[in-house]
């Protein structure tokens, strides 16, 4: 056979003959890279439009406190831009698939968590210059606590390259999760009555807030592997099925872990999200109210034991049902702790009516040596109103929303589960920390995600982030996959050219 009958004949397609030139990966249709070109697009303007709100509110706090705008607004606008611009070209290297709402919402709320705390900085240095404790600012050490987080939202990005990577090791992960969680109760200090924190020197960190990703890591790989035997009906109690005897072992092993988190560490937030996740992801799993009723039943049982045994929580729940009683003479007032931060923050809301008093001109101060961490949310309410809470809050809700939208259009179960887990761990923080600023519960000592003070929780909450970030990037190619590859909740989108007259069938451009 001659060269030219060689050339002239067709050759045999080798393997991965359909990959781009490099080896980069499969052929990816031109609208496809419109798609996702347009999504991070999106991504892109909502980020810059998120530093544009902050700047203004930076500058709106100088104007009133200082009658000038601040001199570091310049510094702060391009070093945050920077950030949330590094953080935004990694999405759009690593995860371009990804919703393009859940890193502006992020960016918004940590913004406005740094000019909320450069506010009350100011307001902490004038009226309360005498106490050592309170005066010195911490918007500075919020700020390197934010880059920590970036930088490791990006890192998860670069190395987690699909989530299912997590499902490897689950209960060597689950062991360091357990053992981070307790080691507070024999090596934390107790600080405002909880042992919260791991002290070394002048570095502290709060375990608890990195406990809340791991252990959802864990349900999510447990609860694929065993959710046949779970999803089995007991006895009906009432018309209501209840979950078998023998399955319910792991949900007693873990309310037991949490009533020694509540007992020996006083930290009544953290057992209540360790236990609400897993009793809500069990029922995402089996879809079986049993299990929502039995742990419901666990939660009150232990609250009860709990309260009647500990000091500190009786405390909590006697500030809630009569906030005022601090303002009592001394011999009137209830034995026991008494605090007025109820009082102050439910003052401050009451203030605050419809508008606001306007940035900069509020007294949330009073709320002394939480005002800048636990009860942030009462700045939100005194300063920015009815309105400003509604919106702060609604982008919780938009947050949470974008997370169970990932979970459920992912196409596998570990995703579904990890996501759903992940979203829920975020709401019921919200919920826990709002409602017990607004007296709807007992105050629980927690830190509102991305606005108040903490490094832990800045650092926890970014990586919480950065994974469903990289579920919803899985997601969005399950939308973007040929009809071969289509699941129940994913519909197939063919390749082919529209018929005219009507739009291909194309995923959600948000």
């Amino acid at each position: 056979m001659d060269r030219s009958s060689t050339r002239a004949g067709r050759r045999p397609r080798r393997r991965g003959a359909g990959r781009r030139r490099g080896g980069r990966g499969p052929h990816v249709p031109p609208w496809v890279r419109a798609w996702t070109a347009h999504r991070r697009n999106v991504e892109l303007a909502l980020v810059i439009f998120a530093i544009a709100i902050v700047t203004g509110g930076h500058a709106i706090v100088g104007l009133t406190l200082q009658e000038r705008l601040p001199s570091g607004l310049p510094a702060h606008t391009l070093g945050l831009g920077a950030l949330a611009l590094a953080a935004h070209l990694a999405v759009r290297r690593f995860a371009r698939y990804a919703d393009p709402l859940l890193l502006p919402i992020t960016v918004l709320l940590t913004g406005l968590g740094l000019v909320l705390l450069d506010r009350l900085d100011h307001a902490y240095a004038t009226h309360l210059a005498h106490d050592p404790g309170l005066s010195p600012p911490v918007a500075p050490d919020q700020v390197r606590w934010t880059v920590i987080g970036v930088a490791l939202l990006i890192a998860t990005l670069v190395v987690l390259r699909h989530h299912r990577t997590l499902q490897r090791y689950p209960y060597l992960g689950m062991a360091v999760a357990m053992a981070l969680l307790i080691a507070p109760a024999f090596f934390g200090e107790d600080t405002y009555g909880a042992k919260r924190w791991i002290t070394v020197g002048s570095f502290s960190v709060q375990p608890g807030e990195f406990v809340k990703v791991m252990i959802v890591i864990f349900f999510a790989s447990y609860l694929m592997a065993n959710r046949d035997a779970l999803a089995l009906v007991g006895r009906r109690v009432l018309g209501v099925a209840l979950p078998r005897g023998r399955n319910v072992g792991p949900i007693l092993l873990v309310w037991a872990v949490s009533l020694v988190v509540l007992f020996y560490e006083r930290d009544l937030g953290t057992s209540l999200i360790f236990f609400g996740v897993f009793v809500a992801m069990l029922y995402i799993a089996t879809a079986r109210i049993g299990w929502l009723i039995f742990g419901a039943l666990l939660a009150v049982v232990g609250t009860v034991t709990v309260a009647a045994t500990q000091e500190h929580v009786q405390g909590r729940v006697r500030a809630w049902l009569d906030p005022m009683a601090a303002f009592l003479p001394p011999d009137q007032q209830p034995a026991g702790i008494v605090s007025d931060q109820p009082a102050q923050a439910l003052f401050s809301f009451g203030a605050g009516e419809l508008t606001g008093t306007g940035l900069g001109q509020g007294h949330s101060w009073l709320v002394r040596f939480a005002g800048r961490s636990d009860f942030i949310l009462t700045t939100v309410g005194e300063e920015l109103g009815l309105a400003g809470m509604t919106l702060v809050l609604t982008l919780y809700a938009l947050l949470v929303q974008r997370g169970i939208r990932a979970a459920l259009t992912t196409p596998d179960p570990f995703g579904k589960l990890l996501a759903a887990g992940l979203s829920t761990v975020l709401a019921l923080q919200v919920f826990v920390i709002t409602g017990g600023v607004t007296g709807l519960i007992p105050f629980t000592g927690k830190a509102l995600p991305f606005l108040a003070q903490g490094g832990s929780a800045t650092v926890a909450n970014w990586l919480l982030v950065a994974l469903l970030i990289r579920v919803s990037d899985r997601a969005g190619r399950a939308a973007t996959e040929p009809e071969g590859n289509a699941t129940i909740i994913t519909p197939a989108v063919t390749d082919g050219p529209p018929v005219q007259g009507h739009r291909r069938d194309r995923p959600d451009p948000l």
